[in-house]
């Protein structure tokens, strides 16, 4: 039985933990440095295969010598994404799988570094977005000879909006704001540069609610550099109309981007929290097919979904299925996947049949989903710029 050792016992490791303990195959060690936090999951899953322990993985030398005595086979990073590149280097030292949820260019670049001469497989920025929706978009575009373009498009929402800002806390702050407040890489007319967080504003209707999208940073994971020929390509946030204008004035406005300690006690203590979220996955692809422009659409919506018992919210399900997916797919094949493995290298209908992925597709529109894979067709959604 495979060893993975899980850092960090929030929102995410834990249902990563439970997910892979109660599989059966994998024993599943937890840390987190917070006293008491990880033996909570394990008694709250009952589960004999997860090993709770107290453990700061920014102690290099305490993690080091942890994943020697056990012989663990994976590391999986659930903490901020500012701690990532000490645990990819402990992963690199100890030859040790390593896997983490970062949307931050720069750790995923140093992670790609650190994979250079690895044996086993860095899959950095697992998860969502950047994650899941980068191997839908891949799906999409190996069915076009010719790209024009390519639109990731992802949201995680309050299913019932009514605060100013028409947000809930779905997940880590730190990395909403990094999003919010780093620069975004995007491809404009055929060349990669660097655009503006909360800029990029357009409206999009999806069965027929309005919402609005606009530029964060991370969310194009590798995809960018994976597929070259395409004229644009972006990835834009999913909010209800009225959040982007809100966060401009917060982060630019007041200047909040530079005193972001202040911006995070804001809007942790104005912003509430939910389990009541929805998950909406968008990925249009523009290009030619047959000599003939085209265009295919991946749709979905994720709802919160009772898993071994206990309520978890559409983000923490659809992060952690991709992470479990992914990492599924390299202990299954592990001559595929070494060194740097980026996220649109794992097949879409390997991901949804599996038994992590599946999570994806057991929603409302799961025909539509296994449409896609089985044809390459689905049914067009409106996207139209804002004025």
């Amino acid at each position: 039985m495979n060893r993975i050792l899980v850092l960090g016992a929030g929102k995410i490791g834990s249902l990563i933990a439970g997910l892979l303990a109660e599989s059966g195959d994998y024993e599943v060690h937890l840390a987190d440095s917070r006293p008491g936090a990880a033996e909570d999951v394990a008694r709250a899953h009952g589960s004999t295969h997860v090993h709770p322990l107290v453990l700061d993985a920014t102690r290099r030398e305490d993690l080091t010598r942890y994943a020697t005595d056990k012989r663990i086979a994976a590391m999986v990073s659930g903490l901020p994404y500012y701690t990532n590149e000490g645990v990819a280097a402990v992963a690199h030292a100890t030859g040790c799988h390593y896997f983490d949820l970062t949307e931050d260019v720069g750790v995923a670049a140093t992670v790609q570094r650190l994979a250079a001469d690895a044996s086993s497989a860095f899959a950095p920025q697992c998860g969502l977005a950047p994650g899941f929706v980068s191997i839908a978009a891949a799906e999409l575009i190996r069915h076009f000879e010719t790209l024009r373009s390519v639109k990731l498009r992802v949201g995680a929402l309050p299913q019932h909006p009514n605060n100013v800002l028409k947000y809930s806390l779905t997940w880590s702050t730190d990395g909403l704001i990094n999003e919010y407040g780093n620069p975004c890489v995007a491809v404009v007319d055929g060349h990669q540069r660097e655009v503006l967080p909360l800029e990029g504003l357009e409206e999009i209707e999806i069965d027929g609610q309005l919402y609005e999208a606009f530029n964060t940073s991370g969310g194009l994971g590798s995809l960018a550099t994976s597929h070259g020929g395409v004229e644009s390509m972006d990835y834009k946030t999913i909010r209800y109309p009225g959040h982007c204008e809100q966060m401009r004035l917060l982060m630019n406005g007041l200047k909040l981007n530079h005193d972001r300690d202040t911006l995070k006690r804001v809007l942790e203590n104005a912003v509430p929290q939910t389990l009541q979220d929805v998950v909406i996955i968008y990925v249009a692809v523009t290009g030619l097919q047959d000599g003939e422009l085209r265009e295919e659409n991946y749709v979905n919506k994720v709802y919160p979904q009772v898993i071994a018992g206990r309520l978890w919210s559409a983000i923490q399900v659809t992060t952690a299925a991709g992470l479990c997916a992914v990492l599924d797919l390299v202990f299954s094949e592990p001559q595929r996947y070494r060194g740097f493995v980026r996220q649109e290298q794992f097949p879409l209908p390997k991901v949804l049949g599996n038994r992590f992925g599946r999570y994806f597709a057991e929603q409302s529109n799961k025909d539509v989903s296994l449409r896609l894979v089985a044809t390459g067709r689905t049914g067009h959604q409106r996207a139209r710029q804002a004025g």
